[in-house]
């Protein structure tokens, strides 16, 4: 496709609650919860940047003010880390700092679905194509390959339309998942001609499921915008798009890396592991640990 336009923002929903790590995220959002010694947004943020990304749109909700502390200047600490000699923290701290002007931050008033928390941002994108990542699933991009955002990006500018990321899951599981209707298949790219949002098994029409990382045009906003429920009472970003197959190309993405599901304890305990595995510093005491390690 010519003329794609360039994708430059991305939205970050960031207002959930987090109850199933309580008492953890009482008082810490769950966004800012440590993989090795980075928290997931900071993760999330930094695949978008390698898309090109250079807009940041966070979602927010009440209690979340970490994550605005987090990207932004802290003197006392830089102060001190100078003082110290702490180069390498100092530089640490300073790489995670926006561009003036490149972040917003726009307050979720009520946890009514993520296709809500989206619409919440339509001022900031202003019909422009845009990308969505979701910071509790966590995308370990496979060795030499870039993250999946960038996957998808540079997928998208032959296509244009609505794309998501997908990936296989268990028939039992798709219950939990928005499910695809699959279509036409090229390469990593297949074409969606359906999606339903958590069927249960016996009713799924494929086993392709949608995980957390977007690319949605403007008309989803005004399908977003018609309110309309749907699974678990919310209002879901799947049913919009869905209502935009046959109005925009649509199409599934399934990327190269490993998704963790960081929203469930067992799955942020891989996640650990498995970056940390990742890690010249870390990987060869971790490995001989777990081959000793029993319960």
């Amino acid at each position: 496709m010519t003329n794609t336009p360039k994708i430059r923002k991305a939205i970050f929903p960031v207002g959930g609650l987090g109850t199933r790590f309580l008492p953890a995220t009482k008082s810490m959002p769950k966004e800012m919860l440590p993989v090795v010694d980075k928290p997931l947004i900071q993760y999330a943020v930094e695949e978008a940047a390698e898309a090109g990304i250079e807009e940041f749109i966070f979602v927010t909700g009440r209690g979340k003010s970490a994550i605005e502390d987090h990207f932004d200047h802290s003197a006392e600490l830089e102060q001190t880390l100078a003082r110290h000699n702490k180069t390498t923290g100092l530089e640490l701290v300073r790489e995670m700092l926006f561009e003036p002007g490149a972040v917003a931050y726009i307050r979720q008033q009520e946890p009514a679905g993520l296709g809500h928390a989206i619409w919440c941002a339509r001022h900031l994108v202003q019909n422009e194509p845009v990308a969505i990542l979701l910071a509790d699933d966590l995308i370990l991009p496979a060795r030499g390959r870039a993250g999946c955002m960038k996957e998808m990006v540079d997928a998208w500018s032959g296509t244009g339309g609505n794309m998501v990321a997908a990936m296989e899951v268990a028939r039992e599981e798709t219950r939990s998942y928005g499910i695809i209707t699959p279509g036409a298949q090229n390469g990593a790219l297949t074409e969606v001609t359906g999606l339903i949002e958590k069927p249960a098994p016996e009713d799924a029409p494929s086993q392709l499921a949608v995980v957390g990382r977007y690319i949605i045009e403007a008309g989803v906003f005004d399908e977003i915008g018609k309110m309309k429920t749907g699974a678990g009472g919310e209002i879901q970003l799947t049913d919009s798009l869905a209502q935009r197959i046959g109005h925009a190309p649509f199409n599934s993405f399934t990327f190269s890396g490993t998704r963790y599901d960081c929203g469930s304890k067992t799955g942020f305990l891989k996640a650990n592991i498995a970056f940390a595995m990742e890690r010249e510093d870390m990987a060869p005491e971790l490995g001989d640990w777990l081959k000793t390690w029993k319960s």
